[in-house]
């Protein structure tokens, strides 16, 4: 695919989607059950993508064997690790106002759309929530129209993976990182890959390099479009000359997390720009070449900027069509304590 084209996918992407993820929804379902069933009780399920860190079951049998909750037991329903078929799968049950699912996690980016459908119960009245002691900005992910929708869970920031048996030091700068790529090339393997294929990875990613230069997407109103900036265009160049010259491989045009994950775990790939999640898995899995050779440092930035990282995480809601939301909400309150949120 020709370098010009490529520029004209990550731009569409950048100046589309996270438009999209701020505004209203076109998704076109009627309003959920909000108000309703805010007393009732018994069991349940919680919603969630692929659990790769092994946290949730066990927190689940910790709930299921607390005498207090005999009659309110929680069902783990794991959706796949992929977050566009995790959320056509939530979009499926919300619009056939399914009460099969009662807690369900909510990507950061999905919060306003949840809400502008009424998706989602919110979090006020008998179901406020102390947000005192949250990270503003994560409290600002699970808010739509000023009311919150969601608990903050886990946030998420991007991360260099580096092999530090090639790297005793990490770059601190893309120059730093594109001047090791000889010697990655030396020991037969890729340089550096992220996530770009077209979904909302290549939102993030493209994000993340137009900030680290110093541009922005939007204005401060969350509406104006801003990225027409030379910083902006620095930041996207560098992705394009990424590719031209080798220092991104050209297959990593299609790669999700999933896949960068892959080449890095299988010892093909020398820097991996991933969530925390990849951590557990490069150290515990059974098949991975770099449990012992890996580092992690932050994303390198440019000469007077650090590296951008955007906020990623996941936020817990209570489903509007629940017929037990009173016991969803105390599930709620229990995933994100402070001692829960300790074991993750």
């Amino acid at each position: 695919m020709p370098m010009i084209r490529k520029a004209g996918i990550v731009l569409a992407a950048i100046t589309l989607l996270p438009l999209a993820a701020c505004g209203s929804s076109d998704s076109g379902g009627s309003s959920g059950d909000t108000g309703a069933n805010v007393t009732g009780r018994g069991p349940f399920s919680y919603v969630q993508g692929k659990d790769n860190s092994n946290v949730v079951r066990p927190l689940i049998k910790k709930w299921n064997a607390d005498p207090a909750n005999k009659d309110q037991q929680a069902t783990f329903i794991e959706q796949s690790a992929d977050a566009n078929a995790q959320l056509e799968d939530l979009k499926q049950h919300f619009l056939a106002k399914s009460t099969d699912y009662d807690v369900v996690d909510v990507d950061v980016v999905w919060t306003a759309e949840f809400a502008a459908n009424g998706w989602l119960e919110p979090l006020k009245g008998d179901f406020a929530l102390d947000t005192s002691s949250y990270i503003p900005a994560t409290v600002d992910s699970a808010t739509y129209s000023d009311t919150l929708y969601a608990a903050p869970q886990t946030t998420d920031g991007g991360i260099l993976y580096y092999r530090k048996d090639l790297f005793p030091t990490p770059p601190a700068t893309w120059d730093e990182m594109t001047a090791a790529c000889p010697k990655a090339d030396q020991a037969g393997i890729d340089c550096y890959a992220g996530q770009f294929q077209k979904y909302e990875g290549l939102t993030v990613n493209v994000a993340e390099a137009i900030n680290t230069n110093g541009g922005t997407i939007v204005g401060p109103d969350g509406s104006t479009p801003t990225v027409d900036s030379p910083e902006a265009a620095a930041g996207l160049q560098r992705l394009v000359d990424g590719f031209e010259t080798g220092v991104i491989p050209s297959d990593a045009i299609q790669f999700l997390e999933t896949e960068s994950l892959n080449a890095f775990e299988t010892g093909n790939l020398a820097f991996m720009r991933n969530w925390p999640y990849a951590y557990s898995l490069l150290s515990g899995d059974a098949g991975s070449k770099v449990k012992n050779t890996f580092g992690m440092a932050p994303l390198p930035g440019v000469e007077g900027n650090p590296g951008a990282s955007s906020l990623g995480g996941h936020n817990m809601g209570i489903s509007a069509y629940s017929e037990v939301k009173a016991s969803a909400f105390d599930f709620v309150k229990f995933m994100t304590s402070e001692e829960t949120e300790k074991f993750y």
